[in-house]
């Protein structure tokens, strides 16, 4: 007696080459992602950050101008506070010659180690005529933008 063979399904045939390059294919699908939004974020952090780091740089260079050395001193970093007392800061902010008025030319923001920090460039003008342009560093310290750095 003939035993009817049953019927089955050939076996499939694996294609190791397809699945991976599939599965890299979805990987640098994720990885373009992942860097599109990393790269969004930072817009956004440098964007929202410019305007604060601006108001640091004008209220200090305000404040140097009509003199309040004790409101200038308040807007410095932590770090630049170590490097100079209150007193040491008004001495040398009222040290001829002083400066009379400021311009700010320019203000950039970036991102270093994932951390926003500001140059704001300034044209100073001392009270003798003289001009010079200098670069306040304004970083995220203690809570807000300060003035780090030689202020000027």
């Amino acid at each position: 007696m003939d035993a009817e063979q049953s019927w089955s399904r050939p076996a499939r045939r694996r294609r190791p080459v397809q699945a991976g390059l599939a599965l890299a294919g979805v990987a640098v699908a994720l990885c373009c992602v992942g860097v599109a939004g990393l790269g969004a974020w930072n817009v956004q952090v440098v964007t929202q950050a410019a305007s604060p780091v601006r108001d640091t740089a004008e209220g200090f260079l305000r404040e140097v101008t009509v003199g309040d050395t004790d409101g200038a001193y308040r807007r410095l970093c932590a770090d630049a506070r170590t490097r100079w007392s209150q007193l040491g800061f008004t001495s040398w902010v009222r040290t001829p010659p002083v400066v009379r008025d400021y311009e700010i030319l320019d203000v950039s923001v970036a991102t270093r180690a994932g951390r926003p920090y500001g140059t704001v460039t300034v044209r100073l003008t001392r009270e003798s005529g003289t001009t010079e342009q200098r670069d306040l560093s304004v970083v995220r310290d203690d809570g807000g933008w300060r003035i780090c750095g030689d202020p000027y």
